[in-house]
Parts: C-alpha cells; sequence; structure tokens
C-alpha cells in the first residue's frame, strides 16, 4: 500500500485523481494539498508519494521538497521542461532512493499517440502537430504537444531524414505556428475540448493523420493511478508513462 498526498487536490486534475486514488487497489490517500495548505502536512501523513497537479509557478519547489524529504513524485504539471527535468536530476542524486516522474499526458491513448507518431515520422515529409485544449489552460502548446514535437524530431534525426519543407518567408502574426525542435506545433483553445492532439503526416499524393481525444479527465485516471504504484520502485527520474506501460 502506497500512501499518496494530492497537490492541487481542489483543482480539476488534483480532485478527479483524488477520487481515482481513493479507489484504487495498493494506494491510500493521506494528505489533499492545495492553495495555503502547509506543506508540512505531507510529511506529518506519512506520505510515501505526492501527486503534483498545482499550477506551474509553484509545482516545482513542491517537487523539491518532497523529493528533499525522501517523497517520491509524480509531476502532471506542464512546463517541466529540460532545465526542470535537469533540476530534479540533481536534486534526486543527491537523494538515494527516491523517484521522479514528469509525465506531459496520464492518458494511455495519447502516450501510444506520440510513439506512434515517432514511428511514422521518419516516412514522410512533412509534419506538424495541432493540440486542441480548454480556453482555461494557462500553457500554450501544451506539454504533450511539445513533447510529441520531440520525440518526433528525435525518430527523424536518428532516421537522417531532411529538413521539414517549408517555403514561407511572410508570417508577421505567426499563422505557421511555433517551432519545437523544428516541428511545427498550433495551440487550439475553445471552449467544449477536453483535451485533444492530432499529429498531421504528409508525402506526395497522401496525408497520413493520428489524432486522440480525451473527452473527460477520467480518461487520464489509468495512468495517474499506474505511475503512483510504479515510482516507490524506481528511484531517479523518468520522463513520460513509457517506461511505466513496457514501451521502451
Amino acid at each position: 500500500m502506497t500512501r499518496v498526498a494530492v497537490l492541487g487536490a481542489k483543482g480539476r486534475m488534483g480532485s478527479t485523481s483524488a477520487e481515482a486514488i481513493e479507489a484504487a487497489d495498493g494506494l491510500e490517500l493521506v494528505a489533499r494539498i492545495d492553495v495555503d495548505d502547509d506543506l508540512a502536512t505531507i510529511e506529518e501523513a506519512g506520505a510515501e508519494a505526492a501527486l503534483v497537479f498545482t499550477t506551474p509557478d509553484v509545482a516545482f519547489d513542491q517537487a523539491r521538497w518532497c523529493l528533499e524529504r525522501g517523497i517520491h513524485v509524480v509531476i502532471g504539471t506542464s512546463g517541466f521542461g529540460d532545465d526542470k527535468v535537469g533540476q530534479l536530476r540533481e536534486i534526486v542524486a543527491d537523494h538515494d532512493g527516491v523517484g521522479a516522474i514528469v509525465v506531459p499526458n496520464f492518458s494511455i491513448g495519447a502516450v501510444l499517440m506520440m510513439r506512434f507518431a515517432a514511428v511514422a515520422a521518419p516516412f514522410f515529409e512533412s509534419v506538424e502537430v495541432i493540440e486542441m485544449h480548454h480556453p482555461d489552460k494557462v500553457d500554450a502548446p501544451s506539454g504533450t504537444a511539445v513533447r510529441t514535437a520531440e520525440v518526433i524530431a528525435e525518430a527523424r534525426r536518428e532516421a537522417g531524414s531532411p529538413g521539414l519543407p517549408d517555403a514561407t518567408t511572410t508570417d508577421p502574426d505567426g499563422a505557421r505556428g511555433a517551432k519545437v525542435a523544428g516541428i511545427p506545433v498550433h495551440a487550439v483553445r475553445a471552449r467544449g475540448f477536453i483535451a485533444s492532439q492530432e499529429v498531421l503526416l504528409g508525402d506526395p499524393g497522401e496525408i497520413f493523420s493520428i489524432r486522440h481525444d480525451s473527452s473527460s479527465r477520467e480518461s487520464f485516471m489509468p495512468g495517474v493511478v499506474a505511475a503512483l504504484r510504479w515510482i516507490p520502485g524506481h528511484p531517479g527520474v523518468t520522463v513520460g508513462l513509457d517506461e511505466v506501460l513496457g514501451l521502451d
């Protein structure tokens, strides 16, 4: 039985996760932490793992606080790029046996979408990512889109793929989107979406589309539960659910 604290427990993902943890075998919810709550409550409750779903401005410091006290962390907050992952590795290196996993997307379908996109990317001349979320999301592009672009770029680099064709020379308003690892990424924010993403791959005469849609936050809960069960036995820093799901 792993004793778990949820940080950001009153938020949309935090509250749904707390319910899933209470219903899951092998997990026990011992603390719900939100704004203005004392982090010491986590330690006092005897938590062995913390699920972090707080805002990007505080999530890293909260994760560090937990790791320094030997509490494993599962991080669902967006914005943990290579720099913050590197800092987590430095923290973990000084605390034997503690583990952290940074998860851009807890949906099993989204993880498979990223894996399929990486497999397909070297076979096509063009590839772009479109992510679609609700307008209450504070960061763009999403962590999932960033990670997708990174794994696509890595797969194309390993395969020796050429650069993406694009004759655009004038784009004063950024209509071509952001470039993440050289891959165009477009962010849509519209009411009605929860979390959707499409990877478009193109060659002369054909378009191949890989799309995933989450219609409710319950779709993320199997990944949340799997990560919390997995992290106590896996010290160090891990990015993504691939290893948790046995995809590596």
